[in-house]
């Protein structure tokens, strides 16, 4: 499967933000990632529903909406949602997991199950035929500029693993978390293919976003 970047808009520059999603759209990356947060389910609060309602509108990339918050078919219905989108719950954040990812299905957007670092994989099986891409988070959600935590390398290729034994070969995983130009390598080798990019790649100020995205493409070049 081709690698791809779900660009995390949290990282852009707060005070020029469309100046930041004009140049991902230039360099086409696939998904404009727009992280929710609830201060509840995680310690943190994060893009309201009129921001990611806003960028929908105005920006033709497919977005990739994070719902990192408590009983997440509360706030289903307050987005707008279309073909192509990416919508992802967490598998802990509510007791009625299919019901949720049935109303994004039904709003026109793709379902996506993510799932904690220290949550079992065996979570994932119940769901298989309600998601079309499994999330893994390689940090504790909440904030970025996190470091990596090793052990979810491993646990990347034992969901490849799982995936392709059930007969979800195709099904796409997405990294979450501290996606750096080195690690995304080190992901991609384990049967990543969505990579969440942000202050450690694409919104490196050292970088730049324009080189940041270049360097991205490039790293996925070298894992081909």
């Amino acid at each position: 499967m081709k690698l791809q970047i779900s660009a995390s808009i949290m990282c852009a520059d707060p005070l020029n933000m469309a100046r930041d999603l004009d140049i991902l759209e230039k360099y086409d990356v696939e998904y404009l990632h727009c992280d929710v947060m609830d201060g509840m389910f995680v310690p943190n609060l994060m893009l309201s529903t009129e921001v990611c309602n806003a960028v929908s509108r105005k920006y033709r990339t497919p977005l990739d909406i994070h719902l990192m918050v408590e009983k997440p078919e509360r706030v289903i219905p307050w987005f707008d949602m279309k073909a192509g989108d990416m919508v992802s719950i967490h598998y802990e954040s509510t007791p009625h997991v299919q019901r949720a990812l049935s109303m994004i299905r039904d709003r026109g957007a793709s379902p996506v199950l993510a799932v904690n670092p220290a949550t079992p994989l065996e979570c994932v099986r119940e769901v298989l035929p309600d998601i079309r891409m499994l999330m893994l988070m390689t940090v504790n959600p909440g904030f970025a500029a996190q470091k990596l935590i090793p052990e979810t390398l491993n646990k990347i290729r034992r969901a490849r693993t799982l995936l392709d034994e059930l007969g979800y070969q195709d099904m796409p995983i997405e990294v979450d978390g501290n996606c750096s130009l080195v690690n995304i390598p080190k992901m991609a080798a384990m049967g990543a293919n969505v990579f969440v990019v942000g202050s450690s790649s694409v919104f490196d100020k050292k970088l730049g976003i324009e080189n940041g995205v270049k360097a991205v493409r490039s790293v996925f070049a070298d894992c081909v």
